[in-house]
C-alpha cells in the first residue's frame, strides 16, 4: 500500500508493507551516509535488521538513546548533534528515525536543525507513530514548561511502515496507539469508528493494514490542506488539549500520551454535550470503545482540576483564545473557539 503526501516542493511517499524492515534500503533513494537514530527498546528488536539492509547500500552509523518520554529533551538533541558532527555528517547525508514518537520527534528535529536541515526518513515502530506522529512533519522536544514546546515543521523524505513490528509491542504500548486510531474515527470517519467498535480481535488483526492506511490517509489529507497547523489540521488535536495538560501534571512520566488523549477525548465530549454542541450519549459510546481497547477514560477530580490549570500555557493557544476540538457527531468534528473557563463544566 502506498500514499503520497502532496505538499508543493516537499512531496513524499508513505509505504505500508508487511516485512518492509528486512529490505528497508529498497524504499530509500537518498545519497550520502546514513545515521540510524533509535532508542534502547527498539535497538533490541529491530535495529540490526534495519542496519543490515541499509549497510548493503550506505555507510551506516547508529545512535541509541534511552527509551521513554524523559529522553525527548534538548539534552538528547544535543547528543545527536555531537554524534553527527563527530562522524562528519553534512547536508549531503541523512537520518533514519527508527522508533516510536519520541524517536521520530527528536531525530526529526535534529534533521530539521543540524546544518540548517538534512534529509530524513521515518520508520515508525509503534502503532501510535505509524498512524499519527510519523506523518506530517511535526518534530519537537519537550521542556519543563510543556510538551513539544521546542520544535518545527519539517517534512520527511519518506515514511515506511511495517505492521509486523507491532507484534513486538507490549499490550500497553499497543493500547496507547489505539487512542489515536479511535481519535481518527471520532473526528473524521464514523465507518472506522463503527468497525473498531464491532471488530473481534481476529478481525482487527486481519485488518490492521487497512486500519493503518485509513488513519494515515486522513492525516495525509489534513497535512496537505494545512501543513502548518493553523486551520483544519487542528482537528487532529481532538482530546489533546486536556490530554497534554494531564501529561504535564504527571511530568510526562506516569501516564502515556495515548492514555492521556483517551481521557481527554471523553472529557471534552462531556463538555460539548453539556453545551449542546454534541449529541447526548456520544461520550458514553466513546468510553465503551476506549474500554474495549484497554484505555482509560477518567482520572481523579483533584488531578483533573490541577491539570487544567496548565491549559493556558498550551502552545496551540493564541493570546487568550483557546481552540478546542469538539464533535458535531461521531465522525464529524469542528474547532470551537473559547477560553479556559469552559473546563469548569467538568467539576
Amino acid at each position: 500500500m502506498k500514499l503520497t503526501v502532496n505538499i508543493p516542493g516537499k512531496a513524499y511517499d508513505i509505504t505500508i508493507e508487511k516485512g518492509a524492515l528486512s529490505h528497508i534500503a529498497d524504499y530509500i533513494n537518498l545519497k550520502g551516509k546514513c545515521a540510524v537514530i533509535t532508542d534502547s527498546n527498539v535497538d533490541e528488536f529491530h535495529a540490526d535488521t534495519v542496519v543490515k539492509s541499509l549497510a548493503s547500500k550506505y555507510d551506516v552509523y547508529k545512535f541509541v538513546f534511552p527509551a521513554g518520554e524523559e529522553s525527548k529533551t534538548i539534552y538528547t538533541l544535543n547528543e545527536i548533534y555531537g554524534f553527527l558532527a563527530d562522524n562528519s555528517f553534512n547536508r549531503g547525508d541523512f537520518i533514519v528515525a527508527l522508533g516510536g514518537g519520541v524517536v521520530g520527534d527528536t531525530a526529526g528535529l535534529a534533521a530539521a536543525t543540524y546544518m540548517r536541515g538534512i534529509k530524513y526518513v521515518q520508520i515508525p515502530t509503534t502503532l501510535l507513530a505509524q498512524v499519527d506522529s510519523s506523518v506530517g512533519g511535526k518534530v519537537a522536544v519537550d521542556i519543563p514548561q510543556g510538551k513539544n514546546m521546542v520544535g518545527n515543521f519539517y517534512q520527511p523524505n519518506a515514511v515506511i511502515i511495517d505492521p509486523t513490528v507491532l507484534k513486538t509491542l507490549s499490550p500497553d504500548f499497543f493500547a496507547d496507539g489505539m487512542a489515536e486510531v479511535i481519535k481518527y474515527g471520532c473526528i473524521e470517519d464514523k465507518n472506522l469508528f463503527d468497525k473498531l467498535f464491532s471488530y473481534s480481535k481476529e478481525e482487527f488483526d486481519a485488518n490492521i493494514e487497512n486500519i493503518i492506511y485509513t488513519c494515515v490517509d486522513i492525516k495525509r489529507r489534513y497535512v496537505e490542506e494545512d501543513e502548518l497547523d493553523t486551520g483544519a489540521r487542528m482537528k487532529l488535536n481532538f482530546g489533546h488539549t486536556i490530554g497534554h495538560a494531564i501529561e504535564k501534571y504527571y511530568n510526562y512520566s506516569t501516564l502515556s500520551h495515548g492514555r492521556a488523549v483517551a481521557i481527554g477525548m471523553n472529557y471534552v465530549t462531556l463538555i460539548s454535550e453539556k453545551l449542546g454542541l454534541t449529541p447526548s450519549g456520544s461520550a458514553k459510546k466513546i468510553v465503551e470503545c476506549l474500554k474495549k481497547y484497554d484505555l482509560p477514560h477518567d482520572i481523579a477530580t483533584d488531578v483533573l482540576k490541577k491539570s487544567v490549570e496548565f491549559i493556558g500555557a498550551d502552545k496551540k493557544n493564541i493570546g487568550k483564545q483557546l481552540n478546542v476540538i469538539m464533535l458535531e457527531e461521531i465522525g464529524k468534528s469542528f474547532i470551537h473557539k473559547t477560553d479556559t473557563q469552559i473546563f469548569g463544566g467538568l467539576f
